[in-house]
Formats: structure tokens, sequence, C-alpha cells
């Protein structure tokens, strides 16, 4: 059963490695983090699983021990998602995906694991799941409520951002209908609003690239029954992309 939740933007710049100069810009989206993930470990969960957005070959299970990395963004800097659990089993293929060389993490969920680097989480073993954009809402329901049944006390972690078209200058160029998406998307984390995340439009999402989508909608089937109350911990958008911080306990 679904005892917590914290839900976090995904962009790799949260790593002040990866931002550099901008490191500060995001110094009050880090702390919110932090303070979410404080929520996860005071539920004292028997299981966490990190859900993010993933392109195709990262998508599915990544057993705890899996690294990552920001190489690819310029920086020296891997990390490991909790501690070195072995090797992962690819769940689109059935198979174990090469016992020397498990498939790396997803950058959203390498994101996750600086995190939980970054705030020393020892409290639970750990498991992610990468899943795709494409993903039906109602597969993500599903999977949700899979997760809940694994342990007697399941933690989320949700990774993704919300959309990437508030400004002119955002990934997405400005698109009207972005900071009103962004708004409920927002209330509902905060609120916990289960039933307006099942209904969040997968399509519109899709348009305003809201990478969050997917995993929203699989805490919704999560927590289905859960009874869970929401906290807004921070909303914003400093380079046109809605990044939203809750905790759900």
């Amino acid at each position: 059963m679904l005892v917590a939740a914290a839900v976090c933007p995904c962009p790799p710049l949260l790593v002040p490695q990866v931002a550099a100069g901008a490191a500060p810009e995001l110094d009050t989206a880090r702390a919110a983090c932090a303070d979410a993930l404080g929520v996860l470990a005071a539920a004292r969960p028997d299981l966490l699983v990190v859900v993010g957005p993933a392109e195709q070959s990262g998508r599915g299970v990544h057993a705890e021990g899996t690294r990552g990395s920001f190489r690819g963004f310029g920086v020296d800097v891997d990390v490991r998602l909790g501690a070195d659990g072995g090797v992962g089993v690819d769940v689109r293929r059935g198979a174990d995906h090469g016992e020397d060389e498990p498939r790396p993490l997803p950058t959203s969920l390498a994101v996750a694991a600086w995190l939980l680097e970054r705030t020393g989480w020892s409290d639970a073993p750990i498991e992610g799941l990468g899943v795709g954009e494409p993903l039906e809402p109602e597969r993500c329901i599903q999977t949700g409520r899979g997760i809940a049944g694994r342990a007697e006390r399941v933690a989320l972690l949700v990774m993704g951002d919300a959309s990437a078209c508030r400004t002119l200058k955002a990934p997405g160029y400005l698109d009207e209908r972005a900071a009103p998406f962004d708004a409920e998307v927002a209330r509902a984390l905060g609120a916990a609003d289960v039933a307006a995340l099942r209904a969040l439009d997968a399509e519109l999402a899709y348009e305003l690239k809201a990478s969050g989508r997917a995993p929203w909608q699989v805490l919704a089937g999560a927590a289905e029954g859960a009874g869970l109350g929401g906290s807004l911990l921070y909303e914003n958008a400093p380079y046109g992309v809605g990044y939203v911080v809750a905790a759900w306990s």
C-alpha cells in the first residue's frame, strides 16, 4: 500500500556541476526536493520505487545498485540508485540485460539517484522504473496499482517536468495552453487529487512536452484508496519549463 510519495522535477540542471554558474538559480527547488524526500523517510517504507520518464532504451525496471552518469552533459559525475543490489531485469524483454553491463539509468532516474545520495537515503530497498511518454493513461494507472501492492508500506519518488512551453525561449517555444496546464498539474499534485491526475489529457501533455504526465498517472494508480494528503512545496518555470515539487503522506 502506498504510504508516501514525493514528486520532483528531473532536469539535469538540478545537479550543480551540470548547472555550473547557474546552479544558485535552482537552490530553492533543490531544497524543496530535499524536504519532499524527508517526507518519504519519515514514512518508514518497506520499499521505495523511483518512477521517471525514459527513452526507449531506459524503459522498464532498474534494480538497486544500477549506475547512471552525467558525463553526457560534460561533467564527471556518476551516481548509483541506492546500494549495490545487482543486475536489473528488463521487464520489456523479460530477461537480464547482461550480467556484466546492466543498462544505465535514464536521465530522470539519474537525477533521482543524485537527490537520494544528497539526502543520504538508506531507509529502504530501492527500485527504479523508466516509463515512456506514449504509455496510455490506463496502463499507467494499472502500473501504479501493481507498485502499490508490492509491499505493506510502499513509497514513490516520482520524477517529471510539467510543460516546456512557458516562454518564447522555452524548449517548446511559447504555448498559451502551457500556463493553465501547469497550474492544474500543480494544484492536483499539491492536493493529492488522484482523480485530476487520472484525467490529465495525454495528447495535450505530449504537445506541451510535459514529461511528467505518465509518471504522475502511475502515482495516481498507486494512490487509489490510500487516502493521502498532499502539500505543494515548489512551483516555478525558471527556464520556461514547469517544475513542481510536492509531498504526499
